[in-house]
């Protein structure tokens, strides 16, 4: 049976994380705000039944806390999604197999990938209702307007997909979009990106380019969506890997594309190379207004179409927490097994959420020689598209948990001198919501090696780290209950508790 949001949304419900709020609220501001304070704290999904201004409820926060991520991605913890990386790793860059074990494995993998082949769907449910030139009016829609200085009202979560004139290959990625007006969109992406590839293409062939957005998808299609991918590879295929079951696709009503058949809405349109809107300015996950661009890419929809009774699912960006950051912790993990297959000395990787999700990520590797943490590094930057905007890579020894920031702490602070240890690499392409760089679109990265230096980096002798000794833990693990200390939990320790202010 395909899955779909009304489906996770059940689930959340069954499992006390889906609070139905029938009280009229503003989705100008106070949507956001509501949401804004349980997500700070952790809190459920929210469902909006009485939207002013829309008949059409309304499901936010869905996945605002790595648990519920997890659920998305038929997963119960996240070091299960490293499972599921490994698997991705063997079909990520295929490999001829060297032992009869590794053989297996791909072979369990390609078979997971047939299961994994899209079906088509002739009688979609995405297509119920469909409204077409002057009826699609997207005010009907319940459109956020998430910080006081935004623009206008946007569109976040909605899949958007696209297609190579020339190969054909679809491209499937989630893009921030604004209103402009009942059936025109600007939208906002990096130049990277596939479908920013496709429309230049689209240009220099004098075509206009078709684009398809899905709006209130099965939260796994979103997940695969914010995976990247090689240009030859499917996020639909990537989708049914994640599923354990191929994604139902339905052609669209009047474009060459397919789409996600339990979508809740679907808007089909196309932008004209060289047709342009003002976007901006508007709230961003830096956690700063975005600036305005003068020239953003316009679509023009002329065909809506939805379920019956659907929900209109959303989420906003800003300084974390926020949803994409929730995201990009579970994708953290799907990563890793991707990463150690490219940069084989990296054993573990951690993408902090305060480091805006890929701002700053810390490495530890299993050092072997001279210089090690600088070539990780630069491995890193390289190994994925978006670790090419990751301004500060810190390398620690394997033995440091990248995830304890008290850890990460240590080890930069008794393992690294400044003059020896910090690298710039100057004149970047980078991101140009990055407001810290010297000028839009360049910037530095920065490396540091947290590691414990070795000959001939340094000449001094360095000293034990201090341990406690083996035998004596083991005998107070023994006795601890005979302390009558057994009932006091050390594990969820409290960090106000240390000095930080977290609230």
């Amino acid at each position: 049976m395909p899955r779909d949001l009304q489906g996770f949304l059940k689930l959340l419900d069954k499992r006390g994380q889906l609070r139905r709020i029938t009280a009229p609220v503003d989705p100008d501001l106070e949507v956001a705000e509501i949401a804004n304070r349980l997500l700070l704290a952790g809190g459920p999904a929210l469902l909006f039944e009485n939207v002013k201004g829309s008949d059409i409820p309304l499901a936010i926060n869905v996945m605002g806390t790595v648990e519920r991520v997890c659920w998305a991605m038929n997963m119960e913890h996240p070091e299960e999604l490293e499972t599921l990386g490994e698997k991705l790793a063997l079909l990520y860059q295929l490999r001829p197999p060297k032992e009869f074990a590794q053989a297996v494995n791909l072979g369990k993998a390609l078979f997971d990938v047939i299961k994994a082949k899209p079906q088509r769907d002739l009688l979609p449910a995405c297509q119920q209702v469909v409204l077409k030139d002057d009826e699609v009016d997207l005010t009907k829609l319940p459109l956020l307007r998430v910080y006081p200085g935004d623009a206008d009202k946007v569109m976040t979560l909605g899949i958007m997909v696209t297609k190579d004139p020339e190969t054909k290959i679809p491209n499937v990625g989630v893009y921030r979009l604004q209103l402009q007006s009942k059936n025109t969109m600007t939208v906002q992406w990096l130049s990277v990106r596939g479908c920013s590839r496709h429309l230049r293409k689209a240009a220099e062939r004098g075509e206009k380019l078709e684009v398809a957005i899905a709006i209130g998808v099965d939260p796994l299609l979103i997940m695969a969506a914010a995976t990247p991918l090689p240009i030859d590879l499917s996020e639909w295929l990537f989708a049914g890997l994640y599923a354990g079951q191929g994604v139902h696709l339905a052609k669209c009503k009047t474009l060459d594309l397919e789409i996600p058949a339990e979508s809740q809405f679907v808007l089909e349109g196309t932008i004209t190379p060289g047709e342009t809107a003002v976007d901006g300015p508007a709230g961003d996950h830096i956690g700063y207004y975005g600036g305005v661009n003068e020239a953003a890419p316009l679509l023009r929809f002329h065909c809506l179409t939805h379920r019956r009774s659907p929900v209109y699912m959303t989420t906003f960006s800003g300084r974390p927490p926020k949803e994409d950051a929730m995201m990009a912790i579970a994708l953290n993990r799907v990563y890793t097994p991707i990463l150690r297959q490219q940069v084989p000395e990296i054993q573990d990787f951690f993408l902090p959420m305060e480091g805006l999700s890929y701002k700053a990520a810390v490495l530890s590797i299993d050092k072997a020689y001279p210089g090690q943490a600088k070539r990780a590094a630069l491995a890193f930057w390289s190994a994925l598209p978006q670790f090419s905007y990751t301004k500060f890579v810190v390398v620690v020894d394997k033995s440091i948990n990248i995830r304890d920031p008290r850890q990460v702490m240590w080890a930069i602070t008794s393992k690294v001198d400044p003059t020896r240890d910090v690298f710039i690499l100057p004149n970047n392409p980078f991101d140009r919501l990055d407001f810290a760089t010297e000028k839009p679109g360049l910037g530095s990265r920065m490396g540091i090696d947290a590691t414990t230096k070795v000959f001939p980096e340094t000449d001094r002798p360095w000293s034990d780290e201090l341990r406690p000794d083996p035998d004596t833990a083991e005998r107070v693990d023994r006795r601890w209950a005979e302390y009558g200390l057994d009932d006091l939990n050390l594990r969820d320790v409290d960090p106000n508790l240390f000095g930080y202010d977290i609230r």
